[in-house]
């Protein structure tokens, strides 16, 4: 989880300072009111950069499906099971994600189209996640990492038809 916004302090009157000797960069005067976002902290969960970054892969031409052929093969059947999947499951297959205070590292598993161009579609797929990723939560993404772990061939069988999100 990430913390973004800076903690509730005590606020100073006039030329004080704040703890190190250093003048307070939060000064006050009785009867102003604080900035709306230093009243508390936010936190953001592995999941929900995961989901947004899933999401955004899943929206560029040529990503064929997200995670390994086994992941998918899994997710698959544990969808079909009363009870055992989740929409969470499926967003975020082939996707984890590191999230730290202010920035967030992500590595993305792909499968893409037969004929595309694999150099193309992995740095669509960076641009996209980035973007929505940064306007979404306000971390500064430090890197995408994309493995490209299968070839969708014309000819193949769909094994399990992953929903288009547009």
């Amino acid at each position: 989880m990430t913390e973004t916004g800076e903690r509730n302090r005590p606020q100073t009157m006039g030329n004080e300072t704040a703890g190190g000797g250093e003048p307070s960069s939060r000064r006050t005067t009785i009867g102003k009111r604080v900035e709306a976002g230093v009243r508390g902290r936010t936190t953001i969960a592995d999941g929900v950069v995961e989901k947004i970054a899933g999401l955004a892969a899943r929206d560029v031409v040529g990503v064929h499906a997200m995670g390994s052929g086994l992941s998918r093969t899994f997710g698959a059947v544990r969808d079909r099971v009363p009870g055992g999947g989740s929409s969470r499951s499926s967003v975020t297959r082939g996707v984890k994600a590191e999230v730290g205070e202010v920035q967030t590292a992500l590595d993305l598993e792909i499968v893409v189209d037969y004929g595309v161009a694999i150099s193309d579609v992995a740095r669509a797929v960076r641009e996209n996640v980035v973007a929505a990723v940064e306007r979404m939560t306000g971390l500064e993404v430090v890197e995408v990492n994309i493995a490209v772990s299968d070839v969708k061939l014309p000819d193949e069988e769909e094994e399990e038809p992953e929903p288009r999100l547009q």
